[in-house]
């Protein structure tokens, strides 16, 4: 399998090492650079030009899905997977409009991380279950007028040090 190239972005250290450490598991994943604000997020993906950017959506600087609609104009064919504490629907939808094929919740990144990575990377739209039942539409994934749901029926639980919802 060919190797796949990883950015990894996230301001709170811990977690950033849960992800590296649990995508170096998978032999063909390759954390190339890790990030901590959104604006070294845009700077490492202009100049390394990642398969698969893993990236918080309330991070410093630049917010994540800001980070990727920028990153998106000059590397559309980067696939992106946020992980975030943030559980409100019109935030995950934001995610997905700027290009986001994946949204796992923080709280269920143990069980969830692997098995998104390996759902976008084949072209999948994966959603934490944690997101109830909201429907969310995919733009990279779906043809037009076409849904997708969450996968898994895990209760919607509201971190209360998740940050507030980005208004547009």
């Amino acid at each position: 399998m060919k190797s796949i190239r990883v950015l990894v972005v996230d301001d709170f250290e811990p977690f950033q090492a849960f992800v590296c450490s649990t995508l170096k598991k998978q032999s063909h994943l390759r954390v190339i650079c890790k990030a901590q604000d959104g604006s070294e997020a845009i700077r490492q993906a202009r100049k390394l030009q990642p398969d698969l950017i893993v990236i918080d959506v309330g991070l410093p600087k630049v917010h994540g899905i800001e980070a990727i609609r920028q990153i998106r104009k000059e590397l559309p064919e980067s696939i992106v997977l946020f992980v975030s504490q943030n559980s409100d629907a019109d935030v995950v939808q934001r995610a997905f409009d700027v290009g986001g094929t994946g949204y796992v919740l923080k709280a269920q990144a143990g069980s969830d991380l692997l098995p998104a990575v390996e759902a976008v990377l084949q072209g999948q739209q994966f959603v934490s279950g944690g997101l109830g039942e909201h429907v969310f539409t995919c733009p990279s994934t779906n043809p037009p007028g076409t849904q997708s749901r969450a996968r898994s029926s895990h209760k919607k639980a509201k971190d209360p040090l998740a940050p507030d919802p980005v208004t547009a």
